[in-house]
């Protein structure tokens, strides 16, 4: 081993003894997201594509006078996308800390990624 690698393998070392729970937590969440080959919501921009991954931070039910909607915060690590479901009120397995892919294009409200109506999968719970 070379000196640079020892170097990179005890900076390494030390950023995991040194990192807050939440810094190892998206770290972790941004390996597993690129494990299943999705796109960092990072790097999601308004009108693309993509299929996102990640664990659900909240869900909440919005009444509407006109259209109700679920929608969802998921997280990969990096960003966060909200996932909208018009018209729906409940949808069994989209609770918080569950992990899912979700498809869809990327429309921008409010300053904020969202996905309208995603297709999406839920992974096994753990």
């Amino acid at each position: 081993m070379t000196t640079d690698e020892g170097r990179g393998s005890l900076r390494r070392m030390l950023r995991r003894l040194t990192a807050s729970e939440a810094e190892i937590e998206a770290q972790q969440l941004q390996r597993d997201s690129a494990r299943c080959g999705a796109v960092p919501m990072l790097q999601c921009g308004r009108g693309q594509v993509v299929s996102v991954s990640g664990r659900l931070r909240t869900v909440v039910y919005t009444p509407r006078t006109n259209l109700p909607a679920l929608e969802a915060d998921l997280y990969d690590g990096s960003d966060v996308v909200t996932l909208v479901w018009l018209g729906r009120r409940h949808i069994v397995g989209i609770e918080p800390g569950r992990h899912l892919t979700a498809r869809g294009r990327i429309a921008v409200r409010d300053d904020r990624k969202v996905i309208y109506n995603p297709y999406y999968e839920l992974e096994p719970s753990k």
